[in-house]
C-alpha cells in the first residue's frame, strides 16, 4: 500500500503509527516515502529523530531536504509534558488551513530510568487522546537495535497500527489508552512509616505551609524552594477543584528519596476524577482558563507526577528535585 494512501479515510483527526526498524535501510523505507508524499502535497513535515537518522534522511531527499523541518529528538522535550507541548507548539506554528501535517517523532529510550520508561510508555499511549482531533499524521520509529524488548513490544500496544516500509499493519495488541496507562505502574518505593503528614484539609494555605516546611527540611532554598511549593499547591488546587469543592479534602504526606523530595496528595472526599485523569495536565493552558491548567504547571515544575484514580480516591504523587551537592556542601578552598 503506498504511503500516501495509508492515511486515506482517516479523516482530519490524529493518526498515530509506529515503525519498528532494525537497519538504516528499514528506517529510510518508511521515512523517505512518508516525507516525500507530504512535501509533494504541500504539508508541513517534521522529522524529530536522531542526528544519524536526520543525516540519512537529508542525504536521501537531496535538494528537497531544505523543505523538511528537523529536530534532534533528545532535545525535543526532555520529559513527557515537555514533549506534548513541543508537538503542540509545532502544530500551532506550522498549521495551514485545510492541510494536515506529518511528524516523524522518535522517542529516546536509552539511558532512561525504569520510572522514566514507564512514563514515556504512558505518554505514547496518551498521545492518542491528547492530540485527538488535530490534523496530524505521526509516525513513531523504534530502533530495535537499541530499544529494550519490552519497549518494542509496548509500541504495538500504544499505536493502532505500524508501518513496515510503506505497508500498514494493524496492531492487534493496541489497547485503550486510559486502560493501558492504568496498567503501567510507575516504580516507586512506599512512603516510609515516618513520613510527615497533614490534613485532610481544604485550605491551600495549609497545603502551602506544609509543602514549604518539608522543602526547607529537605534542604531547598531560594527559587528552588519557591518552585517546589508552587508545584505542590497547584497539584492540590487541581484535586480540590476537580470535584465538589464543598466536600473535597486533601491529605498530604512528604518524604525524602535520593535526589528528590516526594509529596503524596490524596483527595479523600468528593467524586473520583476518573481513569482518564492519568493524562490530565499534559496540554499547556489555552486562551480560557481550565481546571487542568494548574496541573500542567505542577507537571512542568516536577521531576515526575503520577495521577491515579480508583473508586472514590484520587492519589497524586509528585517528586521535585532535591538540593544539589553544591548546595549542601561549601565549595573547596582555592589553592593559595
Amino acid at each position: 500500500m503506498p504511503a500516501e494512501d495509508t492515511c486515506a479515510g482517516a479523516g482530519s483527526g490524529f493518526v498515530h503509527h509506529a515503525c519498528l526498524y532494525g537497519t538504516d535501510a528499514e528506517f529510510l523505507a518508511m521515512a523517505v516515502p512518508f516525507v516525500e508524499a507530504g512535501l509533494a502535497a504541500g504539508e508541513p513535515v517534521l522529522a524529530a529523530t536522531t542526528p544519524a537518522n536526520i543525516d540519512l534522511l537529508r542525504d536521501a531527499l537531496g535538494k528537497r531536504a531544505g523543505a523538511l523541518d528537523t529536530a534532534e529528538t533528545a532535545y525535543f522535550g526532555r520529559r513527557p509534558v515537555e514533549r506534548v507541548s513541543a508537538f503542540l507548539r509545532y502544530h500551532d506554528h506550522r498549521a495551514r488551513p485545510g492541510r494536515r501535517m506529518r511528524m516523524i517523532a522518535e522517542p529516546v529510550w536509552g539511558g532512561k530510568s525504569a520510572r522514566q520508561v514507564a512514563e514515556w510508555k504512558r505518554m505514547e499511549s496518551g498521545l492518542n487522546v491528547l492530540l485527538a482531533g488535530l490534523p496530524v499524521w505521526m509516525i513513531c520509529p523504534y530502533d530495535t537495535r537499541t530499544v529494550p524488548p519490552d519497549v518494542a513490544e509496548a509500541a504495538c500496544a500504544t499505536h493502532p497500527a505500524r508501518l513496515d516500509g510503506e505497508r500498514l499493519i494493524p496492531c492487534a495488541a493496541y489497547a485503550d489508552p486510559a486502560a493501558y496507562a492504568a496498567g503501567v505502574r510507575l516504580p516507586r518505593a512506599p512512603a516510609p512509616a515516618g513520613a510527615a503528614r497533614t490534613g485532610p484539609t481544604a485550605s491551600l494555605a495549609d497545603v502551602r505551609r506544609f509543602a514549604r516546611e518539608r522543602a526547607v527540611a529537605g534542604g531547598l532554598s531560594g527559587e528552588r524552594l519557591a518552585l517546589a511549593v508552587l508545584a505542590v499547591c497547584e497539584a492540590a488546587g487541581y484535586l480540590l477543584a476537580a470535584g465538589e469543592a464543598r466536600v473535597a479534602r486533601v491529605a498530604l504526606r512528604a518524604w525524602e528519596e535520593p535526589g528528590v523530595l516526594a509529596y503524596e496528595l490524596v483527595r479523600v472526599r468528593g467524586d473520583a476524577v476518573g481513569e482518564g485523569a492519568v493524562f490530565a495536565g499534559f496540554r499547556p493552558p489555552g486562551e480560557s482558563a481550565g481546571a487542568e491548567d494548574g496541573l500542567w504547571l505542577a507537571r512542568s515544575l516536577s521531576e515526575s507526577l503520577d495521577v491515579q484514580a480508583r473508586g472514590p480516591l484520587t492519589r497524586l504523587t509528585l517528586r521535585v528535585a532535591g538540593p544539589r551537592d553544591a548546595e549542601r556542601f561549601p565549595p573547596p578552598r582555592p589553592f593559595p
